[in-house]
């Protein structure tokens, strides 16, 4: 998760977003790394989660990643639960919560709907508080 934040970091410090994501093999070697980069790249698919996902199927020549786990700084928004599910991640460990937009635990609940193919095991909370504290004071400063 250090590597997540370490990202989420880069990212505000490039005035997107503080989020970032790390997928990691199932030997534990890192596969890909990324944080937001929705306003740099004018997209709005490009979510941490989103470009680590992309970057570790193109490092590994495969559509799917069976096996390989997720850490994320913020749970997940619908748009990039859906594509954890498509890709077929093992497990995805997440930081902070996101009531607002959410789509794990709040919202949405992405994996708990019937028409969720997969659902990789969740682990939350982890480093939460610097997680949090990163999108806080990225936001108060902004406002």
């Amino acid at each position: 998760m250090e590597m997540a934040l370490d990202e989420a970091r880069a990212a505000a410090a490039r005035g997107e977003v503080p989020v970032g994501a790390v997928v990691v093999s199932p030997s534990g070697a890192v596969v890909a790394r990324a944080g937001n980069r929705t306003r740099e790249l004018n997209d709005p698919t490009a979510h941490a989660e989103m470009l680590a996902i992309r970057a570790a199927c193109a490092a590994l020549g495969a559509e799917r990643l069976t096996g390989h786990d997720l850490y994320v700084t913020l749970e997940p928004c619908p748009m990039c639960a859906a594509a954890i599910s498509f890709a077929r991640l093992r497990r995805l460990y997440y930081g902070a919560s996101d009531p607002k937009s959410g789509g794990v635990a709040q919202g949405a609940r992405v994996f708990a709907h019937p028409q969720c193919h997969h659902a990789p095991e969740v682990y939350d909370g982890i480093a939460a508080n610097e997680a949090s504290a990163l999108l806080t004071s990225f936001f108060e400063a902004r406002r």
